[in-house]
């Protein structure tokens, strides 16, 4: 009884975090086409917003993708502390846990790329734009905007990944 109740907790949380793992991306892909539809000039208060919202919701990626990856080992490992064996799978459910964390550890590349290097270049050029400015430096904008592209690329990509992530785990529980 108890490993069961153990690995309902741990189901529960790796569902919250899987959702949250397509949540993120999607909600953000929505925000940046929303924004698109200004153009590649800036508009300072609007896209003060979106850097913003984008940027802030790192953190919760980051501890989304974590809580999938650590629930995803602890219910096995919650298996094998009860039965001193691992759960015997069918292959069709390996095929699926491989997929499943090749997008995981897409995910986390993707992540480390937008957060560690683009984010901090986007800060860095955001911060010279003023609100009240009239025409920001040419050379400036167009390397904001082009980063963003390349933001927003990255996360259509990852997005697609965390999908994969959806749909590879409703094979994991396939029968032996």
């Amino acid at each position: 009884m108890a490993e069961e109740i153990i690995h309902g907790i741990l189901l529960a949380f790796h569902n919250i975090a899987l959702v949250g793992c397509a949540a993120a991306p999607f909600y953000n892909r929505n925000l940046v086409l929303k924004r698109g539809q200004y153009g590649t000039s800036l508009h300072y208060e609007l896209d003060k917003v979106v850097e913003d919202t984008l940027q802030g919701n790192a953190p919760y990626c980051m501890v989304f993708l974590a809580v999938l990856f650590i629930t995803g080992i602890g219910i096995p490992l919650n298996h094998y502390s009860f039965a001193s064996t691992f759960k015997q799978l069918h292959l069709i459910a390996w095929t699926a846990i491989s997929f499943k964390l090749i997008c995981v550890f897409a995910m986390m590349v993707i992540m480390f790329i937008i957060f560690f290097q683009i984010n901090p270049r986007l800060r860095e050029l955001f911060a010279q734009f003023n609100a009240g400015q009239k025409k920001p430096d040419s050379k400036i904008e167009k390397e904001f905007f082009t980063l963003r592209a390349r933001r927003k690329a990255l996360c259509d990509t990852c997005l697609k990944f965390a999908i994969g992530i959806l749909v590879f785990s409703a094979f994991i529980g396939f029968a032996s």
